[in-house]
């Protein structure tokens, strides 16, 4: 008899019969869960289609439960804040920084009234999760920086979202369409370049 969970944080359900005729295995999934069926020859001792043994039925009727449940994997975040950019001289600092780890930056010049700024922002953080270790996300409000630092990034709609390499831009996508569509093209864009 197979058990499945429609619950994904189950990791197994462990069912153990009294009677000795039962096969056990346990199934691994991807992602860190597991599943464990328990097979047997007959239903609760009794086959189907023999009546005969109803005494034999009701002994071997009783079992035992074991649940145990689990969370997605919290050693990595599901998504990470961008860190605002103030001015020019914070943008020049992270430059200097990321040139000496030799990685390269993701700029999303954003606007707070922007609604199609303010839908992109979660999906970006949770992009930024996925390359933790790889590149570096950050944000710039237009209207909150000095308009010499939207100058230098050369920035005329938003939400526009810039890769910054060696201290210079190399790619950026201008996002005035879907969401989804945006992150793809900011996928292509981050894995040309890393």
């Amino acid at each position: 008899m197979s058990v499945l969970a429609a619950n994904p944080h189950v990791l197994f359900r462990e069912v153990q019969y009294h009677n000795k005729d039962q096969q056990q295995q346990l199934w691994s999934g991807g992602g860190g869960s597991s599943l464990l069926l328990s097979q047997r020859t007959s239903f609760f001792g009794c086959s189907w289609f023999d009546g005969r043994n109803k005494d034999l039925c009701k002994k071997n009727s009783k079992r035992d439960l074991k649940i145990a449940a689990s969370w997605p994997d919290m050693t990595r975040p599901t998504s990470v804040e961008m860190e605002p950019i103030d001015d020019s001289h914070h943008l020049d600092k992270i430059l200097l920084q990321a040139r000496e780890l030799s990685q390269p930056i993701i700029i999303d010049w954003m606007a707070s009234w922007c609604r199609k700024c303010i839908y992109l922002k979660p999906k970006l953080e949770k992009l930024a999760a996925e390359y933790d270790t790889k590149i570096k996300f950050y944000c710039a409000d237009v209207n909150k920086v000095p308009q010499a630092l939207v100058k230098r990034g050369n920035i005329s709609k938003m939400p526009t979202i810039q890769l910054w390499k060696d201290g210079e831009m190399k790619a950026e996508v201008i996002g005035g369409h879907k969401a989804w569509l945006v992150i793809e093209e900011v996928r292509e864009m981050i894995q040309k370049f890393v």
